[in-house]
């Protein structure tokens, strides 16, 4: 099967940072690879509900319903996320909520993340190693309870717009993330 890569979108800054490194990264995979780029803020996920007890899930609202297709297609997860108050942004967490609904479809979600890549693209402002670990560490537990293979980080400190492409070790990094 051919590699798809679903690229997350979840900073509230179109075209920040964060995009701009996932960017450099993704430009170096090879053509024949699919990309495929969603915004989480646009069109944003309904709320998420957990009805796990006693009650049933409806099928997935029009937003929800493409992006369970998209990640459904996709071999590779990549989730662009600026660290902000050291987790994921929360239109990623939001999406991950949302897996607890589509697990409970009957579609096999479950088994079909299995194999799957998920990969991280992060920036931050100068926040410690140990800052940064819950927003890995929930991606890394997320991947391993769907039997899917956390493949790594891309880190690159910015926090004005622009200000990546002054670190020049995250553009290095960037331009082999997927090939590692």
């Amino acid at each position: 099967m051919p590699r798809h890569f679903l690229f997350l979108l979840s900073s509230a800054r179109r075209g920040g940072n964060t995009e701009t490194l996932a960017r450099r990264a993704a430009a170096a995979l090879p053509a024949r690879v699919g990309q495929d780029w969603r915004d989480l803020n646009s069109p944003g996920l309904p709320a998420f509900r957990d009805r796990r007890h006693g009650d049933h899930y409806d099928p997935p609202e029009p937003a929800a319903q493409a992006l369970l297709t998209a990640t459904e297609v996709a071999t590779d997860l990549v989730f662009v996320c600026p660290l902000y108050w050291y987790g994921l942004p929360a239109p990623a967490k939001l999406y991950l909520d949302h897996w607890s609904h589509w697990m409970r479809l009957g579609t096999g979600f479950r088994e079909g993340m299995a194999g799957k890549r998920i990969w991280l693209v992060m920036t931050h402002s100068g926040s410690r190693p140990e800052e940064i670990a819950p927003a890995v560490d929930c991606l890394r537990h997320s991947a391993s309870y769907m039997k899917a293979a956390f493949m790594g980080t891309l880190l690159g400190f910015a926090n004005a717009p622009g200000e990546i492409l002054a670190d020049a070790a995250a553009l290095a990094a960037a331009d082999r993330f997927f090939t590692a």
